[in-house]
């Protein structure tokens, strides 16, 4: 069965599992504990802490684990604002970043007195830098969150340029890499990135946990208060096991940023898009159409016009082959998506869009297997304005 959509979650890594085994089989250990067990499962954690950090550019004790991007993202954006005095709390956010930053934004607006403006994006879902930085005000404002890939549509972000407009205003810059942490990749030290959000399950590793990477020195304000650990600003006892299989997925995930796997995923890509233009001469593509250098090289976004993707969807899945209609983290919203719409795409073409999203285990036959299903799915569906 054609697995398509890695964007939500991508299948475990067989690296992961084998770091994860050990520390499952055995007496389960708090990493923290002092005996035997104990340090032994501290030493996974380390190992896995020098792992992740090496896939982003950072140090390892940069790496604070979470429970997953969300709970990174959150760390960030209210740990950023609450360390700062009430004027300035200020956020600058791009309108095409994940609900767990914007949401979190919300809430910083809501309930501890920030001011949250939101920076447009172009047609293609990049950042307009110049409108950006028309909303920075020097000294007011505590951060900025742009994200390094778009989740839904591909589209790449000019990171080190956004970084330079922040700290220019004094402002830190919050990075949600959980997407592009792989592949294209991400470099913390080269971009000047003050945090970055990521999470394991989009790595091959296991769900439920995650990393917010903070550059030394950064002040954040801790969410959860307990035991301290991760430096203090993350309370609670670490699984290690998770973290492990975390670890050996950050480590085949750098490992394939050193083949030849983007091109790869970029010939796979092409491969897929051709094919469901010849079945659908009318069909849009959403996001940038060369997904080069910080684009996603696996991920396509499409539109049927008039099939509403639901239904598309709905016959995939009959016929073998797992997708998405955008964000996983947004299933059975009855709203479209705020990414598209903030690329200018009304509501009925926003339900009209397709995400296939391809990784580290995609193959050939998976792409060929998901055109011939379109194919099957558009013979059933006829255009709505046809029926």
């Amino acid at each position: 069965m054609p697995y398509l959509d890695y964007a939500a979650s991508a299948p475990l890594r067989a690296e992961a599992l084998a770091a994860m085994l050990p520390l499952l089989e055995q007496a389960a250990a708090n990493p923290s504990s002092q005996h035997r067990q104990g340090r032994a499962a501290r030493a996974a954690v380390e190992t896995a802490r020098e792992q992740v950090a090496a896939l982003v550019g950072a140090a390892p004790a940069e790496v604070v684990f979470t429970s997953g991007g969300t709970e990174a993202d959150n760390l960030a954006v209210k740990g950023a604002v609450l360390a700062r005095p009430p004027e300035g709390r200020r956020l600058v956010c791009s309108a095409v970043e994940h609900h767990a930053v914007l949401d979190a934004a919300a809430w910083a607006e809501a309930d501890a007195g920030a001011r949250v403006d939101l920076a447009p994006v172009d047609g293609l879902g990049r950042v307009e830098l110049d409108r950006l930085a028309a909303l920075l005000q020097p000294g007011r404002t505590a951060l900025v969150a742009v994200m390094a890939a778009n989740n839904e549509v591909g589209t790449g972000q000019p990171v080190a340029t956004v970084a330079d407009l922040a700290h220019a205003a004094g402002a830190l810059l919050l990075c949600d890499a959980v997407q592009a942490a792989g592949l294209p990749g991400v470099d913390m030290a080269r971009d000047g990135v003050d945090l970055l959000a990521l999470a394991s399950h989009k790595l091959g590793g296991p769900t439920g946990v995650g990393a917010l990477v903070v550059r030394s020195g950064t002040t954040l304000r801790p969410l959860l208060h307990g035991g301290g650990q991760e430096r203090g600003l993350r309370s609670g006892t670490l699984p290690a096991a998770a973290i492990a299989g975390f670890g050996a997925a950050a480590a085949a995930a750098l490992a394939d940023r050193q083949t030849d796997a983007s091109t790869t995923l970029t010939t796979l890509r092409t491969r897929l898009l051709s094919g469901l233009q010849t079945l659908a001469p009318d069909l849009r593509l959403n996001g940038d159409p060369t997904p080069s250098g910080a684009g996603l090289p696996g991920l396509l976004s499409v539109r049927f016009p008039g099939r509403r993707a639901e239904d598309l969807l709905l016959l995939l899945d009959r016929y073998g082959v797992a997708c998405s209609a955008g964000s996983a983290c947004a299933s059975g919203a009855v709203t479209p998506s705020h990414v598209l719409v903030a690329m200018g795409r009304d509501r009925a073409e926003a339900r009209e869009t397709v995400r296939f999203s391809l990784g580290h285990g995609s193959t050939l036959a998976d792409v060929d297997q998901a055109v011939a299903a379109v194919g099957q799915a558009l013979q059933v569906l006829a255009p709505e304005g046809a029926r």
